[in-house]
């Protein structure tokens, strides 16, 4: 079997979730098919800047096709766009001007994937958001595979994703909150699906003293890992966790690990590590007293996944229905809502070591049960292998015509999510559930 795996960027130095969650499943699924990743020059996910070479490249041993971005992102073109599609009625083609802004703009892959016809079984396109997924997935409808990371936020109110939604072969959702999102705004309801995520090779020997020593963390602390960007939450945990250490008495540290997009506190207990590569990562991830996630918007969190498969406990933000979701499936995590919330939290935890410990194995076992990477690659497999017995259900529907596409029709996409369901999916899926 061959397969394409098309995303926005691609590289070992590219950590970003969905990115790196690409590089997890193309690495994985080499060993059982034919892997080819299709992508774009880009390596910053801000300004989709040309940094890597045009043509044939090779990554941890798969071969990697690598397509020039036409036109960087202007991100002041792309914010009077998006209040245009997210805030007020507009049309289909002021919903496609929007995807140019938000790119990667890059026609050459897509007419790479036009071109392809015959050369691959399956193209598995991450993310549903970006220019490349959303006419990849209408260059090749019979045989793509999206993998949507879609997050609760107004884009998932687009009326070009809904209809793309219907009409893609399948559908690899990351959480049930997520397919319940995407089901309820598309009614796709007919779209083979599974709820997988992704795995995490967690290294073996991973050292928490080894940690404290490369980086003199000589105090307990409470971690972040990603991007330190307000989108992520970050500049509300910058907030809650100052607030934390000026009314309580306790020796912690904030230790932050990834790129930063926005200041950072000047606070001799906020310490921001910055890059790391994965062993120091891991080791200072199993040194934490807990790692908190503020973010809205997820779709899965890997980090989350990699805290509970070493024994760590979560503390996440009640307002992503995901990251509520996942905690209270996996009972590995609590939750906050406000800032009396978080501070308790944070009390109860470094308080009862019993309590943090329970959570720490509640998360290693649903990592093992539901996350471990046979369960995944056994996912997909099975996936493909049905698709490949089975005729397409319903075509991908047409855009409409020229004067049609211009009528001020869709309704204000922050308006659509906000009517959408929300809270947490509270069915526990086994590990052997695998179509909707």
């Amino acid at each position: 079997m061959k397969l394409a795996i098309v995303v926005q960027r691609y590289g070992v130095d590219i950590s970003g979730g969905a990115e790196l969650h690409a590089r997890y499943i193309a690495e994985r699924l080499s060993s059982r098919t034919d892997v080819r990743v299709l992508t774009t020059c880009a390596r910053d996910h801000v300004t989709w800047r040309n940094e890597f070479s045009p043509g044939l490249d090779e990554v941890g041993g798969i071969p990697v096709e690598r397509f020039r971005v036409s036109r960087e992102r202007s991100l002041p073109e792309l914010g009077i766009r998006s209040r245009r599609v997210f805030l007020r009625l507009h049309s289909i083609q002021e919903e496609l001007e929007w995807l140019e802004s938000e790119g990667p703009l890059s026609p050459g892959l897509v007419s790479r994937l036009r071109r392809s016809r015959g050369e691959f079984d399956f193209v598995v396109l991450f993310c549903a958001r970006y220019y490349h997924a959303y006419h990849g997935a209408r260059a090749v409808p019979d045989r793509a595979v999206l993998v949507p990371t879609a997050e609760r936020d107004p884009a998932l109110g687009l009326g070009i994703f809904q209809s793309m939604f219907r009409g893609v072969r399948a559908i690899m959702y990351n959480s049930l909150e997520e397919r319940a999102a995407i089901q309820a705004v598309s009614g796709n309801g007919q779209v083979p699906g599974v709820i997988v995520g992704v795995g995490s090779d967690i290294p073996p020997g991973v050292a928490p003293g080894r940690a404290r020593q490369t980086f003199g963390l000589s105090k307990p602390f409470v971690l972040y890992v990603g991007r330190i960007d307000a989108n992520k939450g970050c500049r509300e945990l910058f907030d809650l966790f100052l607030r934390y250490v000026a009314a309580s008495d306790r020796d912690l540290d904030l230790v932050l690990i990834g790129a930063a997009t926005m200041p950072i506190p000047a606070h001799p207990r906020v310490r921001h590590l910055g890059f790391v590569d994965d062993r120091d990562k891991f080791d200072v991830l199993a040194a934490a007293e807990i790692l908190i996630m503020p973010s809205y918007y997820e779709s899965l969190s890997m980090v989350a996944l990699e805290a509970w498969a070493l024994g760590r406990p979560v503390l996440a933000n009640a307002k992503c229905d995901v990251l509520l979701g996942q905690c209270l499936r996996s009972n590995a995590g609590l939750y906050y809502e406000d800032a009396t919330d978080f501070m308790a939290a944070l009390d109860r935890l470094l308080d009862e070591p019993a309590l943090a410990a329970t959570l720490g194995r509640n998360g290693r076992e649903y990592f093992r049960r539901h996350y471990s990477w046979p369960v995944i690659e056994r996912k997909y497999l099975d996936m493909f292998d049905r698709l490949t017995s089975e005729s397409a259900r319903a075509p991908m529907e047409p855009l409409p015509g020229w004067f049609a596409r211009r009528r001020p029709t869709m309704p204000a996409a922050a308006d659509v999510v906000a009517n959408l369901p929300s809270g947490p999916a509270m069915h526990v899926q086994t590990s052997t559930e695998v179509f909707a």
